[in-house]
C-alpha cells in the first residue's frame, strides 16, 4: 500500500497543476478550512444553520462558504475531486469564469433552499432541532450540480460496463444511494441528501434557462428535459407535471417560453432550431453515432469472412480443366488409331463439338 501512495500523489499533483486558477483556489480553500476545523467549529461558523440564516440573525455569508467546509478527510477528497473533475471536463467547454459562476449559483441556491425547507419543517413540527441542530455544509450540493452538467455535455458516456450504466443516469443513482444511506442510518443527518437534491435542481434550472453561450441562453433540447432524469415508465407523467409548472412560471415571467424557429428556405427539409441547443453538442452526438456504426460494421465483417473473387475464379478454372481432360490417357491419339472406343471413355467438350451453320 505504501508504494502506491507516491504514485497517487504524483498523479494528483500533476492533475492539479494542469487546472486553472479557479480550481486551484477552491481546492486550496477546502484544504485550509479543513485544517482550521481542527481548532475551530467551522460547520457552525461557516455552514448553513437554518435558525441563523433568516432574520433576525441573517447569517447570509454562510450561503457562500458552506460549500467549501469539510470536517472529514473523505469529505475533503470528495470536494477536491469534484472540483478537479469540473476543471478537466467542464472548464474546457465553459471557461474559468463560467465555472466559477456555476459554482456560486449552485452552492448559494442549494444552501438557501435547504435552509428554507428546514424552516418549513419547523413550522409544521415546532421542533427546534430543525432550526439550530442542522448544519448544511460540504460538496454534496455542488456534486449534484456537476452530475447534471455532465449529463448535459456527455450523458452518453459509459461509466460501468457490467452492468451498463451511462453518465446520464448518475444524478438519479447518486440520489438513490444517499437516500438508502440515510434510511440505513449511515448518514447522521439528512442535510447532505437535501443539499444534493437542491444542488441538482438548481444546476438544472440554471443550465436549462439561464446559462449564456453562443446560441443564446439555456438548453431546451429534449434530452435535457426534467422528465429525462426519471425512469422511462415515469417520464410521461413527470413530463406532464413539469409542463404545467413551466407554463405557470412562464406566466409569472420567471422562465422564458420555448421558441421554435423554422427555416423554410433550407435546401433540404424544414429544420427546427431550439434556442440554447449547441451545434458542438450535435456534432459530438453525430461523431458518437458514426463511431458506434463503424464498430458494429467491423464486428459484422469479422464474423462473416467472405471469399475473394480471385479464389472463386481459380476454383472455376480448376473445375473446367478437370472436366476437359479425357478419362483414358492419350485419348485423342487412341481415337485416331481406329480402335473401338467405349462411349463412356470420351467426353465431348465445347471446343470439340461441331458448330451449327
Amino acid at each position: 500500500m505504501n508504494r502506491y501512495l507516491p504514485v497517487a500523489r504524483q498523479h494528483f499533483l500533476g492533475a492539479l497543476a494542469s487546472t486553472s486558477v479557479v480550481v486551484k483556489s477552491i481546492s486550496a480553500v477546502v484544504l485550509l478550512l479543513y485544517l482550521l476545523s481542527w481548532a475551530v467549529d467551522t460547520p457552525y461558523a461557516l455552514g448553513v444553520t437554518p435558525g441563523y440564516l433568516f432574520p433576525p440573525n441573517f447569517w447570509v455569508w454562510t450561503l457562500v462558504t458552506h460549500g467549501v467546509v469539510e470536517e472529514h478527510v473523505w469529505g475533503v477528497a470528495a470536494s477536491v475531486g469534484t472540483v478537479m473533475a469540473c476543471g478537466r471536463l467542464l472548464e474546457p467547454l465553459w471557461g474559468a469564469l463560467e465555472l466559477l459562476i456555476f459554482f456560486a449559483v449552485v452552492n448559494v441556491s442549494a444552501g438557501l433552499l435547504a435552509g428554507l425547507s428546514y424552516l418549513l419543517t419547523y413550522v409544521a413540527t415546532f421542533d427546534l432541532d430543525f432550526l439550530f441542530d442542522v448544519r448544511v455544509h460540504g460538496a454534496a450540493g455542488f456534486l449534484g450540480g456537476v452530475l447534471v452538467a455532465l449529463k448535459q455535455t456527455m450523458g452518453d458516456t459509459t461509466v460501468l460496463r457490467v452492468p451498463q450504466v451511462r453518465l446520464k443516469a448518475a444524478p438519479a443513482l447518486v440520489l438513490l444511494l444517499l437516500a438508502l444511506l440515510r434510511l440505513s442510518g449511515l448518514l447522521e443527518s439528512a442535510a447532505p441528501l437535501a443539499a444534493y437534491s437542491y444542488g441538482a435542481l438548481s444546476g438544472w434550472v440554471y443550465l436549462r434557462f439561464y446559462q449564456r453561450h453562443s446560441r443564446g441562453r439555456g438548453d431546451m433540447s429534449d434530452h435535457f428535459a426534467f422528465a429525462s432524469f426519471f425512469p422511462e415508465a415515469l417520464q410521461p407523467a413527470v413530463g406532464l407535471l413539469a409542463g404545467l409548472v413551466h407554463a405557470a412560471l412562464v406566466k409569472m415571467k420567471v422562465c422564458r417560453k420555448m421558441v421554435k424557429r423554422y427555416d423554410v428556405g433550407a435546401p433540404s427539409s424544414i429544420t427546427i432550431s431550439l434556442p440554447g441547443t449547441d451545434p458542438q453538442d450535435a456534432e459530438r452526438r453525430r461523431q458518437l453515432a458514426l463511431k458506434a456504426l463503424n464498430e458494429r460494421l467491423k464486428r459484422v465483417e469479422d464474423q462473416s469472412a467472405w471469399p475473394s473473387m480471385d479464389d472463386e475464379e481459380d476454383d472455376e478454372d480448376d473445375e473446367v480443366t478437370t472436366d476437359t481432360q479425357p478419362l483414358l490417357p492419350g485419348g485423342p491419339a487412341s481415337a485416331g488409331g481406329g480402335g473401338a472406343q467405349h462411349p463412356e471413355s470420351s467426353i465431348i467438350s465445347f471446343e470439340d463439338a461441331p458448330s451449327r451453320s
